[in-house]
């Protein structure tokens, strides 16, 4: 069967996933993970409920900071609200407004919080480096899906926080439905690159004077530019009528500064996370 028709199929009847658990906080997961499908909607399904709402719970492996060699396993909630394909809440996405959009593209602003990292995250690495602290932040997204017979949705998104790491990151990202999926199973696949500025990339991977004093490391100066660059897959199985479960797994490389940082342990990075959620 053809991935276009497999759109058409599943579509009908689940548009888009909701986020993962603890989504705002950082992970090898592309940002294009958190709204997948959500753009390819309105191409198949032109009457959109008033109302789209699912709850449920998450859990997610993924590294202790960014740059870990050491693991842990988060759980939250998962949130995905939608009113006439207008404002959403959603806990991949944030609370936010599509404020224009068209048949097969989509440009929104939402506020995001990034939960910062904590020295308790990783003792043994992060130790004399101190903490960055939670922030609110804010992101305009836009997305575009080329056509109904070649459904690619291209993503890129920019995002401003206010305290904590302090600075500017963005994304730019592509996915598409992927073949051997069924009424009751889809899957999407894609790349992703994160890039940000130095005030960013510094509160994550430099280390300043007093820094290298308590923790021993280098002093390192963090410059702007590519980030990581990874690659995602993201699932979801209808197995009831209104209860579905969504899978999702990538791999990260940390690049340039990032990747030379020496609070980087491990350049190449992975996550997976699993959800069971309800649809009303």
């Amino acid at each position: 069967m053809a991935a276009t028709s497999l759109v058409a199929v599943t579509l009908g009847a689940l548009a888009g996933l909701p986020g993962s658990a603890l989504a705002q906080t950082p992970s090898p997961l592309g940002e294009w993970q958190y709204s997948v499908g959500i753009p390819l909607q309105k191409m198949w399904q032109p009457n959109i409920p008033d109302w789209q709402v699912r709850f449920g719970a998450a859990s997610s492996f993924q590294p202790r900071y960014e740059g870990s060699d050491r693991y842990h396993i988060m759980a939250g909630p998962s949130i995905d609200v939608r009113y006439k394909d207008l404002f959403f809440l959603s806990s991949g996405e944030g609370f936010g407004m599509n404020f224009a959009q068209g048949k097969n593209w989509r440009a929104s602003i939402a506020a995001v919080y990034d939960l910062g990292r904590r020295a308790h995250d990783d003792p043994q690495e992060l130790n004399g480096l101190g903490n960055i602290n939670a922030a609110p932040g804010v992101k305009l997204s836009g997305e575009y899906v080329v056509s109904q017979d070649f459904p690619l949705v291209l993503r890129a998104d920019v995002r401003r926080y206010f305290g904590g790491s302090n600075g500017w990151t963005g994304d730019l990202g592509a996915y598409m439905p992927m073949p051997g999926s069924s009424k009751k199973f889809f899957w999407f696949a894609g790349p992703n690159m994160t890039l940000a500025d130095s005030t960013y990339m510094n509160s994550w991977y430099g280390v300043n004077q007093t820094q290298s004093v308590n923790s021993g490391y280098s002093r390192y100066h963090a410059s702007a530019g590519v980030k990581s660059v990874g690659f995602g897959i993201s699932a979801v199985w209808l197995f009831d009528k209104h209860w579905f479960a969504t899978a999702d797994g990538a791999f990260e490389q940390l690049v340039g500064s990032a990747g030379n940082s020496p609070v980087t342990h491990r350049k190449a990075n992975g996550v997976a996370d699993i959800s069971i959620n309800y649809r009303f």
